[in-house]
């Protein structure tokens, strides 16, 4: 919305800043944060009014959670949305069509996961929305904004792309539409899955968004495309200040999910977050890169399927309780240790992901 003002440059050269990505990427970070710093604080007290009892706490788990956690108000996903919608509608250029779609799918799944979270809290059950349900209103969701981006009509929007080559592989052509929502339903419930311990999803979800945002801005631009060798995308640098929004909204929502949290995110902010990490990837050609930035959302997420798959055919669990953080959580780890070990193979795993632009 204020890029308008850029036109404004010729009375001061000041509002030339406004044309530069960078700085509204800055400017959309620091109001996603402020925005839910100083507002939080009234969201969180209207959440727990609200809520009660707050959300569920799983008694299978380490009987620490049912002290320390239980009675804590969830859906705290609310305080990034609104941090991330207002600062992105704010900075972001609006004539960008990959803005509206990534848009579109953060508050699609956050719909689906605020009813799923309704549920819950309600109910004071873990079992919320249909499963089969819900992935159906996922895909439906994601398979609209691949068609979108199918529409823009951008040169390889239904082709594939691997990591460490030049070039695209393979045009999909119309199964780009069973390939896109593949992979923005499954990173969405990815981020959900890894979501179990206080600060563990938020902050590899910003490392995870930090990454995509610098990869959009280099495939948006010409010429630093070309010089990478990656895949030129117009009108997808925006996607940068989107990214940038998010990070900021996800710093302050840590503010006061820190341990002990005063409020969790929820199937409300996770699947909405990887959703957001999904289509970005798909709108820019790096689905196989994502899979190597978000890794630690793809081994929680393997943990469940291997777990589930293991003893329904043996009757025999590989881990002592999945996702697999839990996991560790049994062997003995705090959990401050487990959120930093896994906070620093985020960081690993999207060093490597940006490896790849040069790599080819």
């Amino acid at each position: 919305m204020l890029t308008w003002l850029a036109d404004l440059s010729h009375v001061a050269g000041i509002f030339n800043l406004f044309r530069y990505l960078t700085f509204r990427t800055l400017g959309a970070a620091t109001t996603g944060l402020l925005l839910v710093f100083f507002f939080g604080p009234m969201i969180i007290s209207a959440l727990r009014l609200k809520q009660g009892k707050g959300q569920p706490i799983r008694a299978d788990g380490p009987a620490s959670h049912l002290l320390t956690k239980k009675g804590t108000p969830t859906m705290g996903g609310l305080m990034i949305l609104f941090g991330l919608f207002a600062s992105s509608l704010l900075w972001a250029s609006l004539e960008s069509p990959y803005v509206w779609i990534v848009l579109f799918v953060t508050a699609g799944f956050a719909a689906i996961g605020f009813y799923d979270d309704y549920l819950k809290v309600t109910k004071q059950s873990h079992k919320g929305f249909s499963g089969r349900a819900r992935l159906a209103a996922e895909f439906l969701i994601a398979f609209v904004a691949c068609y979108a981006i199918m529409r823009v009509d951008a040169v390889g929007a239904t082709s594939l792309a691997l990591p460490f080559y030049n070039g695209y592989v393979v045009d999909l052509g119309w199964g780009f539409l069973l390939f896109g929502p593949f992979v923005i339903v499954a990173f969405g419930n990815a981020v959900n899955l890894t979501d179990g311990l206080d600060g563990l999803a938020i902050v590899p979800v910003m490392i995870a968004a930090a990454t995509l945002g610098l990869i959009a801005y280099f495939a948006g631009n010409l010429l630093y495309s070309h010089y990478l060798l990656i895949n030129h995308v117009p009108l997808a640098g925006d996607l940068m200040v989107i990214c940038g929004a998010m990070i900021g909204a996800g710093v302050g929502f840590l503010w006061f999910n820190a341990p002990p949290a005063q409020i969790f995110m929820g199937d409300t902010g996770s699947l909405a977050l990887g959703g957001l990490l999904g289509v970005t990837a798909v709108a820019i050609k790096h689905e196989f890169v994502l899979a190597i930035i978000g890794g630690l959302f793809v081994i929680e997420a393997l943990s469940v399927v291997v777990q589930v798959a293991s003893f329904k055919l043996t009757g025999k669990r590989v881990f002592r309780m999945a996702p697999i953080h839990h996991h560790f959580e049994q062997l003995g780890w705090s959990e401050p240790q487990i959120v930093m070990r896994f906070w620093i193979i985020a960081f690993v795993l999207a060093m490597i992901g940006l490896a790849t632009l040069k790599l080819r």
